[in-house]
């Protein structure tokens, strides 16, 4: 029914327009009921998707856990293998890096004001003559060079008196005199001894270099905290093309160990002056190689210079950044029992039985893995020895795991333990594949236990420069450790040579290849 507007009254208009408005007014709240609803139907579609996708996950490890894990998947000759050989085009790329960055290094020589010396301290004076035949030579004097030593215990001149001579009786006169080594501060009084020592002190033994400064200052030394700072920036800056070569060496390994953790770097964009930075620690337990690499974040971006092209076995702890790395198809991600286990301890005080109980299975694991050990086993032994004693304790474990799961509450300590290792049943069980594969992801962390001790003393970098030089020291220091070598005699020999090595051999001043020509020097 169609209404005449032309024809009603002001009241009658009113009205019609009061009713219309009431009409709208009752149709918007229709309207918002019915989208409260719809946003509640799709809240509760989500939580039931949500729901559905984690009750087919644990329908099919149930099925996996029921049927126990069995042999076979262990054995499978597809499995991924260790990728030890690197193709030849890859080495040669490589060394071309290096060589340019040796290059660098050598031309990039500063020459800072040399600092006075006291007369007090003890001189060893080193004579060098001119090589080749001096017999139709006569000397004219002599050159004297003194360069500041320390020896574990005291500091010392070294004197270098380098003898001039001349032609005898000549018109056109020749000047022969002998060469100084080599030197990482060219012209500056610092010898790599000492250079060697502030780096142990501060890096292995944790004295910062304000409490080193006192050293000197208690032997009338005067040098000044930022030379310090100089001589220890261009020492790893030398460094540099051997930290490069074993990052690329270490990207070659087909089993890495990678784990992370935290340092303060002071950073003046900041508000507070202080940037929370992260150390990535990459350890590769077959060759015993350790890496340190400065990321200013934790993101899982950091990793890409070393995870991105990586093909093996890669063990992290329960990190999502790490996930990305280790889904990828040439990847098989392994988990570490270690973390597992905590999860457990630290369920201890809510669920004492039944934490107890899987601590205990999970002691089993590792009682055979000392028993491997102890007889000195082979990767071959070692893998046979697991399948035939680990596994059925681990089908038991993960069997009894899932039926006490729907008796726990999700939220419970004792639930999030379960849910930790439920999530990772496969990365946990994986290890079984090969006997050189760790059960954890303990060697990795005691790498990184010097950097904690270290951050106690001197509390934060001075920048983000000096946080990866720092990196590159630990690197060095950890691979000292790992294969017993002393760390201030092997970097003294190694900056005494790296300016004059050939770059595809500079693999040689690697720790354990210093240990290794140590020893055949022995045996001569």
């Amino acid at each position: 029914m169609e209404i005449d507007l032309e024809n009603l009254s002001k009241q009658e208009l009113l009205a019609l327009l009061t009713k219309a408005q009431k009409t709208i007014s009752k149709q918007e709240k229709v309207n918002t009921k019915l989208e409260k609803k719809a946003t509640e139907l799709e809240e509760k579609t989500s939580k039931l998707e949500e729901k559905n996708t984690e009750l087919e996950y644990r329908v099919k490890l149930l099925q996996r856990m029921k049927f126990g894990q069995s042999r076979e998947r262990f054995e499978d000759p597809n499995q991924t293998q260790l990728p030890l050989d690197v193709e030849q085009a890859v080495l040669e790329e490589q060394e071309e890096v290096i060589k340019q960055e040796i290059t660098y290094s050598r031309e990039k020589k500063k020459h800072p004001g040399r600092a006075k010396l006291p007369d007090h301290l003890p001189v060893e004076e080193i004579e060098i003559h001119p090589e080749g035949d001096l017999s139709d030579m006569i000397c004219i004097g002599k050159e004297t060079t003194d360069v500041l030593d320390y020896v574990p215990g005291y500091f010392k001149i070294k004197r270098y008196i380098r003898y001039k001579y001349a032609t005898k009786g000549k018109d056109n006169t020749q000047i022969n005199i002998g060469e100084l080594p080599e030197r990482i501060i060219d012209k500056g009084i610092p010898s790599e001894g000492l250079l060697s020592t502030i780096l142990v002190d501060k890096y292995v033994d944790h004295l910062p270099l304000y409490r080193q400064k006192q050293r000197f200052s208690r032997e009338n030394i005067d040098i000044a905290s930022s030379t310090i700072d100089g001589w220890v920036a261009q020492s790893m800056d030398a460094l540099k093309p051997l930290y490069q070569k074993l990052v690329m060496d270490i990207k070659n390994e087909g089993y890495l160990q990678v784990d992370e953790t935290t340092i303060k770097v002071l950073d003046e964009k900041k508000k507070d002056k202080s940037h929370l930075g992260y150390y990535w620690v990459y350890h590769a337990p077959i060759s015993k190689l350790v890496m340190f690499n400065y990321s200013p974040t934790r993101a899982s971006s950091a990793a890409l210079p070393v995870l991105e092209n990586f093909k093996g076995y890669l063990q992290t702890d329960g990190y999502s950044g790490y996930k990305a790395y280790g889904n990828k198809s040439d990847v098989t991600h392994l988990g570490c029992w270690a973390h597992a286990r905590r999860e457990f301890e630290r369920a201890l005080d809510n669920d004492k039985i039944r934490a107890q109980h899987v601590l205990v299975e999970i002691q089993k694991l590792y009682a055979v893995e000392k028993k491997a050990k102890e007889q000195n086993l082979a990767p071959d032994q070692i893998k046979e020895l697991r399948l035939d004693e680990s596994l059925p304790i681990i089908n038991k474990l993960g069997k009894y795991m899932i039926a006490q799961m729907n008796l726990t509450l999700p939220q419970s300590r004792i639930g999030k333990a379960f849910a930790y290792s439920q999530k990772r049943w496969s990365n946990l069980s994986d290890y079984l594949h090969n006997g050189n594969l760790q059960i954890d992801n303990n060697l990795v962390e005691n790498v990184i236990r010097p950097v904690a001790i270290g951050r106690k003393n001197y509390l934060f970098a001075g920048s983000h420069d000096a946080a990866q030089r720092a990196a590159m020291a630990y690197t060095f220091f950890a691979n000292c450790k790992k294969h017993d070598i002393n760390p201030y005699k092997w970097l003294k020999y190694v900056l005494e040579n790296i300016q004059s090595i050939n770059h595809k051999n500079i693999a040689d001043l690697y720790p354990h290849n210093y240990k290794k020509l140590i020893l055949d020097n022995v045996e001569e």
